[in-house]
């Protein structure tokens, strides 16, 4: 298969009918080993003691700064058209509820 290199490529993306309606997470929690990055989103309800981790994504070190590098340029995107965003403490629940630190 001859590609021209000079034009871009382009990728379909599908998006699913159940992951359009998106996943509620108000907590991440992030480890790391040296060939991963794990990612965990957790939905934590007012008065429940326990939370839930509601998807886990596993990234590349790679990818993991790109995805930062990415929510650094939004957030800066946001703030410049909606104002600054007033970034909370750490919220006072415990915050090791997930049990051991993982390895790898």
């Amino acid at each position: 298969m001859n590609q021209d290199p000079k034009q871009p490529q382009q990728l379909e993306i599908e998006l699913t009918e159940q992951e359009a309606n998106g996943t509620y997470a108000n907590l991440a929690m992030i480890t790391h080993s040296p060939s991963e990055f794990v990612l965990d989103f957790i939905a934590v309800m007012p008065g429940v003691p326990k939370a839930r981790v509601v998807k886990r994504m596993i990234l590349t070190p790679d990818h993991a700064k790109r995805l930062m590098n990415a929510l650094q340029d939004n957030v800066r995107k946001f703030e410049d058209q909606f104002g600054p965003i007033n970034a909370k403490d750490r919220p006072e629940f415990p915050m090791n509820f997930r049990g051991p630190i993982p390895e790898a």
